[in-house]
């Protein structure tokens, strides 16, 4: 190779902002109290000083420059708030003491901010909520890093000697403002710039080794199989050409085909030809994290490099026994910015499958935060696994991916049948009357503008009862009364939590007003989405109202939050019915589908129909036959099975009544289980921990020498997502249809797709309930040396219905009665 190609550098393409942010962050987690309506008020603030420009400033300018160290060209660019032309003046020793000083001005009285005679000038705008009079020069040197940055690349490029660089803080309520102002040249903003660019170039010639290993790499690797299953290929296929297209894929695979695998390899290969750069693994589980965690370690250890990072929330990665962010009060927060850059070069040059074992180890190593170096860490990740509401939740989703890096991003979307009820919660929102009245009152004494703005909301929460004729009242219209209230209230909320962070002696916001503070957030946020597709409905009662903000139909929002990204990978076992998912979830006309039919032999799986009313109103009438069904079933198959009901009162009735009939039994305090001669069981509990969870899969062993079971609920952990391979597990009993409780939500979702031309009934209970029965039944057939008996218990399933909904290699069953 000619030594002209071999010296060519690497480019390095990098924000201002991303620059400056990496080298000069310092100090603590503080979580006290920050304000968050800044950004668009922040922006209403930008605007109106921008628009006391003079006729020659120009705004929101774009500049860009290229520094080359070693063997890397660094691509730096940015858009600068405001280049003030030099005034038209000569200008006085009192015009200069005036400019070159700190100033405090009202926006509303404010005349022209431009450069001194001769000079230009780069104007920084910050927008704040504290008070601007607190604010002093050197307080955010990363504020002048990044005026310094642009004020070179002006000076560069246009051959000018002299820059002037403007800091100017605005007060969002007050509309304050103060300016720090100096004057730079050339040569000092280019030793400055070289500076900051040479602090961050060692942890960019990482990242860049790292990509190059991690390409190569990619192109090395093979599918980590001896050989595809079958429709694994062309699964893998489709996912490949989606990504390549710029599409979005909605694939229905059975359970045991190795979806995970299927969609991260071609993804993988993809980022090896240059089509992506990252990959988002989304998922509602943490089984099924562990699952994309086991394929890249799978991957890695054919020689696959690849740095991913598992996202785990905080509350559960907290060190602490109370999640408190501040220094005073976490040794991991204190001086987090001071040592994360370091943490980061350790973790990412030692480390590539970063799973929260190994988060967490690091972070006890550097003394710093495990949940915020696991974000860190993410957006210098490859890959990323983590829950839906870090792309799709408008609250909680990472605020710091730019555009640039969507287009070279793909969403795999594992178990996309959950996405559905999560977006619909994610895109509401509820407050509580109760809630605004505690506040009124505890704040009477301690700020009455707090106390009167919560008496106002409180007070609408009191007409509306009153207008309310019943227990409900439903509404297609936003509360624009109350609304307004609301937005006041927050107004108030932040003066007095601002005010008490810029206590010393106050460590801590209070708990209850910053929670009903971001209650009335996320509802102002969530009224802001308001449309045809939400109503609005409030629960009454004497002492309570509950007003929700309630999402029925979350397809344009999901298209929305998912706007950007080079392509959408959604899979399950269980996209039944097609047009249900596509329509939920936001498919449109242009996207693919693809539907893999199951590669095991119909012989390996027995289907039975117990024709019994499962019912709410027959439950009590059949449940002695039931649980006779149950017992023979143990006696005349002994093996693992699992048990699904469609609730924890009707699996709980069934197993004191299974127990009752099985006689005396004893418990075993390790494994929580039940024995009794010939049998034995297991019941899932509400809100188990983690290690509660992995005592209950680990109960189900192959060796056991008598007849196991194991009482769970559809749509709970056990229902999806693990495996139980071999003779972990023998059969399946599914007991109903599935079929969510009758309630108001679910009534309320009916009724809007009745109106809307669909089946609502369907759409409300049918398509969700029938879900949760194929995902339970999927558990056990999950390789080709897998046999075992599945048992419906329905009459409903005899019905055209709900056998439409059955999966091909399901409509084999016989028909027993009891």
């Amino acid at each position: 190779m000619p030594e002209s190609v071999q010296n060519i550098p690497e480019r390095i393409q990098i924000a201002v902002r991303a620059l400056v942010e990496y080298v000069f962050r310092a100090g603590s987690i503080d979580s006290r109290f920050r304000t968050t309506s800044s950004l668009t008020e922040g922006t209403k603030a930008h605007q109106k000083i921008q628009k006391l420009y003079q006729e020659h400033d120009l705004k929101e300018v774009y500049l860009s420059t290229e520094i080359a160290i070693g063997d890397l060209l660094f691509v730096i660019d940015g858009r600068c708030d405001g280049l003030l032309a030099p005034s038209q003046h000569t200008e006085t020793e009192g015009d200069a003491k005036a400019n070159y000083t700190t100033r405090m001005e009202h926006l509303e009285g404010a005349t022209h901010v431009g450069a001194a005679s001769g000079l230009f000038t780069i104007d920084e705008i910050k927008s704040t909520g504290m008070a601007v009079d607190l604010i002093t020069e050197q307080m955010y040197p990363v504020h002048w890093a990044q005026a310094k940055c642009y004020a070179y690349m002006y000076a560069k490029a246009n051959g000018v000697e002299r820059m002037r660089v403007q800091l100017t803080y605005v007060q969002v309520d007050t509309e304050q403002q103060q300016r720090f102002v100096q004057e730079v040249t050339r040569q000092e903003l280019e030793h400055f710039v070289m500076d900051v660019v040479s602090k961050y170039a060692p942890y960019a010639e990482m990242l860049q080794r790292h990509t190059n290993k991690r390409d190569s790499s990619i192109q090395q690797l093979d599918f980590p199989f001896e050989a595809y299953r079958e429709g694994q290929r062309k699964l893998a296929g489709a996912v490949y050409q989606s990504i390549e297209a710029g599409g979005k894929l909605f694939a229905k695979a059975p359970t045991g085909i190795g979806k995970t695998i299927s969609t991260i390899f071609p993804s993988l290969k993809a980022m090896g030809k240059g089509l992506l750069q990252r990959i988002f693994y989304l998922t509602a589980r943490t089984i099924t994290r562990t699952a994309a965690e086991d394929a890249f370690a799978l991957m890695q250890a054919s020689g696959l490099h690849i740095h991913t990072v598992t996202l785990t929330a905080k509350d559960k990665i907290c060190f602490q026994d109370e999640v408190r962010c501040t220094k005073e009060h976490c040794e991991f927060a204190d001086g987090y910015y001071d040592r994360i850059n370091g943490a980061l070069l350790d973790l990412l040059a030692n480390e590539t499958l970063m799973t929260r074992p190994v988060i967490e180890q690091y972070a006890r190593k550097h003394r710093v935060c495990p949940f915020e170096m696991s974000l860190d860490a993410a957006y210098a990740a490859d890959v990323i696994i983590g829950d839906y509401n870090y792309v799709f939740d408008p609250r909680i989703a990472l605020k710091r991916l730019l555009a640039e890096h969507k287009k070279q991003t793909v969403l795999l979307v594992d178990e996309a049948h959950n996405l559905v009820d999560r977006a619909r919660e994610m895109f509401s929102a509820t407050l509580h009357k109760s809630a605004f009245l505690e506040v009124q009152r505890v704040y009477k004494v301690v700020n009455i503008d707090v106390s009167k703005a919560a008496k106002a909301v409180n007070a609408q929460f009191i007409a509306l009862r009153k207008q309310s004729e019943e227990p409900v009242r439903i509404d297609r219209e936003l509360p624009k009364e109350l609304l307004e209230e609301v937005e006041a209230f927050i107004v108030q909320a932040e003066k007095a939590l601002l005010a008490q962070g810029q206590d010393r002696g106050a460590l801590t916001a209070n708990p209850m007003l910053l929670e009903i503070y971001f209650a009335a957030q996320s509802f102002v946020r969530i009224a802001s989405l308001y449309d045809q597709r939400y109503v609005t409905y409030a629960e009454c009662s004497k002492s309570e109202v509950q007003l929700k903000l309630f999402c029925l139909d979350p397809s344009y929002l999901l298209q929305q939050m998912g706007k950007g990204y080079r392509s959408h990978i959604y899979f399950s076992a269980t996209l039944t019915p097609f047009s249900y998912f596509m329509n939920m979830l936001g498919a449109g006309d242009e996207d693919y589908t693809i539907s893999i039919p199951s590669p095991f032999n119909r012989e390996q799986l027995e289907i039975v129909v117990q024709p019994l009313s499962t019912r709410y109103h027959d439950r009590e009438r059949t449940k002695a036959p039931l649980v006779q069904m149950l017992h023979r079933l143990l006696e005349t198959s002994p093996g693992n099975y699992l048990f699904f009901f469609p609730s924890y009162a009707y699996m709980n009735d069934v197993y004191e009544a299974f127990m009752l009939e099985a006689g005396d039994a004893h418990l075993h305090a390790q494994t929580g289980a039940q024995t009794h001669l010939y049998k034995q069981t297991i019941l899932q509990h509400p809100d188990m921990t983690e290690e509660a969870r992995e005592s209950f899969l680990a109960a189900f062993t192959a060796d056991k020498e008598q007849a196991f079971a194991g009482f769970a609920v559809m749509g709970g952990i056990f229902s999806e997502g693990i495996d139980l391979v071999g003779d972990r597990l023998n059969g399946v009993v599914v007991v109903g249809v599935g079929l969510p409780q009758i309630g108001l939500e679910r009534n309320i979702i009916k009724e809007y797709f009745n109106s809307s031309g669909y089946n609502g009934y369907d759409y409300a209970y049918v398509f969700p309930g029938m879900n949760k029965v194929l995902q339970a039944g999927g558990r056990l057939i999950r390789s080709e040396q897998d046999h075992g008996k599945l048992v419906l218990v329905d009459d409903r399933y005899l019905q055209p219905q709900y056998q439409r909904l059955l999966p091909e290699e399901w409509k084999h069953y016989k028909k027993e009665r009891l």
